[in-house]
């Protein structure tokens, strides 16, 4: 399940209240941060440390997402994960040991731009912000990545493509929209 949205809807946050709920439903619970399969900052800053562009096609590697936790947690993989590749504070490969998830686990992938890059995600729970809210709500340190969000908006239409959408403009109170089409 992949938990999308910018960071400042908190998408972590969610998948980690998801995860703490799910044992007492009778299901085990993986978390893996889509920012432990970042690429490189030699690739990912290419272009320098503010390009929105960059941050928008080329800071998440999903194929290593796809090869290292959900291809191996999906059906007749073999039911070991690779909880982090890249340590993003030593810009460094993280060589943390492989895990075995529980049975039938579910896998909670919290992220930002997951969806239309090909993760096989079997189900979606976009957090929808409008571009004010991501303004308001985006530390100014971290404003040149804003663009990227709007991008993602207009050419892969998160909203639409999701299982489920929460409007998390005000993520003390969200709105929860499940199923269906929206824009």
């Amino acid at each position: 399940m992949g938990v999308d949205g910018p960071e400042a809807a908190e998408p972590e946050r969610l998948a980690g209240a998801v995860a703490e709920r799910l044992p007492a439903l009778g299901h085990g619970a993986v978390v893996v941060p889509a920012t432990g399969f970042y690429r490189p900052a030699s690739l990912r800053l290419e272009h320098g440390r503010t390009d929105p562009d960059a941050r928008y096609t080329d800071w998440l590697d999903g194929n290593a997402l796809n090869r290292e936790v959900l291809g191996p947690l999906g059906p007749g993989g073999s039911g070991e994960y690779l909880p982090v590749l890249w340590d993003l504070d030593r810009d460094r490969a993280a060589r943390a040991p492989r895990r075995p998830a529980p049975p039938g686990a579910v896998v909670l992938v919290p992220g930002s731009l997951l969806q239309g890059v090909g993760l096989a995600l079997d189900v979606v729970v976009h957090l929808r912000m409008s571009p004010a809210a991501r303004r308001r709500r985006t530390p100014p340190e971290e404003q040149w990545a804003l663009p990227a969000f709007d991008r993602y908006d207009d050419e892969v239409d998160p909203a639409a493509l999701a299982d489920a959408v929460v409007l998390a403009d005000h993520p003390e109170k969200p709105a929860l929209v499940l199923g269906g089409r929206w824009s």
